[in-house]
């Protein structure tokens, strides 16, 4: 009886010698890549004039890492069952060090993308293993506050970016926002494999899908480029647009049906049967399209709206960071006791709040009541990640939690950008539209218009100050009906956390060893 009861007992989890020092490998090559995709932003200007050549083509520097980083998430379950998490993880961060000191190196805008591409490429499983490993090696009922951890990664790693590489960039050389790279990835993999080597791993050599491959990458690359390349060259009225767009919506159509039939498939999209990982898969493409809209139109309003410097910019959207980085313990420990239906609902509306907040400002708000409403926007921030994160990875187990979080975080790379693309779009669109509604006032015969033209020497340096003032009313204008309208998205995406069913934990209840029912909704 005894080993009857031995043999029919789950598995004992794999702990760590030193939880925290695992926990502080995992999170710094998670960090190291987040920060990544935007620490160059800021410093293309001056990479062009380095590497001769124009900003236009810099931007490659930026799309090539995106478009790799896209092709390879969705890959991970693939990746991680074929040579293991722990190998995967640890070879992603050297291998994403190499590239970055490669970077460094380039001579050429042409080396410097390639380098990037590769970059993006290994690095596209590394956030989705580090959640799968996270939450293998904290106990069940302290798995948000891994899940808080990473959350707080998101948060934070995006914003010091732009700040970081415009401080290196300004101080020392862009070179430095690559090599920085190095020491970082060199000393997350050592942490890790010290911690986790001994973790048990059955890598499994199954076939490779390779028209699951080439459609992959086919689709993805053309609907990242499309998107990318999309408000530069004016959309539909490009061929080349249009080009990307039939050979996208094909190469993607063709590999779902493949994905989908196949016995042994590339990415496993039958995970989407799972009622809560499909609703909370929603709300975190929804949701993190709203944050990453606000992360990214924030500077540029302030910059070119408000007339901030990239510092003060960068400083006026910091206090996001905050209340994240104070709070993730203290959500991640205690947010189990509530309905996370309820936690995701309240993250939502006072993101939302705050989106109308940004709505309702002008072109004379001060320093300190940006801050403060970004620090409003962290508050929501600080309980978004961990509820929709737990919802979506609650059906699932072992392996699939790999593949669900590369899954996950494809779709919510994709649906970011996607997002970007439309409120830029939008932005652009709406100054026009104001710009032509607001210019139609100013009438040379009108009596005021005169005395301003004599008062100001002469009719042509009275309309160029004029038409400044124009167009930094109708960003302006424009600004407010795009941060309203991702406010209300934020009001209706309470509706879509509802759409999930608890238990949101393994067995009802934090610690539970049983594996919930199968939820196909």
């Amino acid at each position: 009886m005894a080993s009857l009861a031995i043999a029919g007992a789950p598995p004992e989890r794999f702990r760590p010698p030193s939880l925290p020092l695992a926990t502080l490998g995992l999170s710094l090559g998670t960090f190291m890549q987040v920060l990544d995709m935007t620490i160059a932003n800021v410093s293309l200007p001056t990479i062009a004039g380095n590497l001769s050549a124009s900003v236009d083509q810099s931007t490659w520097v930026i799309t090539s890492f995106t478009v790799c980083q896209a092709i390879t998430l969705p890959m991970t379950g693939f990746l991680a069952r074929r040579f293991g998490e722990v190998r995967l993880f640890i070879s992603a961060v050297l291998l994403f060090s190499l590239f970055s000191l490669l970077c460094g190196f380039a001579s050429s805008l042409g080396m410097l993308v390639v380098f990037r591409a590769l970059q993006g490429a290994v690095c596209g499983p590394m956030y989705p293993i580090t959640q799968s490993l996270m939450v293998e090696i904290y106990p069940r009922d302290k798995r948000g506050v891994a899940l808080s951890i990473i959350s707080m990664i998101t948060v934070v790693a995006p914003i010091i970016g732009p700040v970081l590489g415009g401080w290196i960039t300004d101080s020392y050389s862009w070179r430095w926002i690559f090599f920085i790279n190095v020491p970082l990835g060199l000393l997350a993999s050592a942490l890790v494999w010290a911690q986790l080597h001994a973790r048990a791993e059955a890598p499994v050599r199954e076939r490779i899908d390779w028209v699951g491959v080439a459609t992959l990458v086919l689709g993805v690359g053309a609907l990242q480029i499309l998107l990318d390349k999309g408000n530069d060259l004016d959309w539909f009225e490009s061929s080349t647009i249009v080009v990307l767009a039939i050979v996208a919506s094909v190469a993607l159509a063709v590999w779902v049906i493949w994905e989908l039939t196949d016995d042994q498939p590339l990415v496993d999209l039958r995970l989407f049967r799972h009622r809560n990982f499909a609703a909370g898969t929603l709300a975190l493409v929804l949701g993190f399209s709203v944050v990453f809209s606000v992360a990214l139109m924030l500077p540029q309003w302030l910059q070119h709206v408000l007339g901030y410097t990239p510092l003060w910019s960068g400083l006026a959207a910091a206090p996001v960071g905050v209340v994240p980085i104070l709070t993730a313990y203290t959500v991640g420990r205690y947010a189990h006791r509530v309905d996370l239906r309820w936690l995701a609902a309240i993250a939502f509306a006072v993101m939302g709040t705050v989106c109308l907040r940004f709505g309702s400002f002008d072109t004379q708000v001060s320093f300190a009541v940006v801050a403060l409403t970004e620090l409003m926007m962290g508050a929501g921030i600080a309980i978004f990640f961990l509820p929709v994160l737990t919802i979506l990875l609650s059906p699932l187990e072992g392996p699939a939690i790999a593949e669900g979080s590369g899954s996950a975080t494809f779709m919510r790379t994709v649906g970011a950008s996607f997002t970007v693309s439309i409120v830029t779009y939008l932005w652009v669109r709406g100054a026009a539209i104001q710009h032509a509604v607001l210019a139609e006032h100013i009438n040379p015969f009108d009596a005021q218009v005169r005395a301003g033209m004599a008062a100001a020497g002469g009719a042509g340096r009275y309309l160029g100050t004029v038409n400044e003032i124009i167009t930094q009313q109708a960003l302006q204008i424009s600004f407010n009906q795009v941060m309203n309208g991702l406010g209300l998205m934020c009001f209706l995406l309470i509706g879509v956390v509802w759409l999930a069913r608890p238990p949101f934990v393994h067995g009802g209840k934090p610690g539970g060893d049983q594996p919930p029912p199968v939820d196909a909704g």
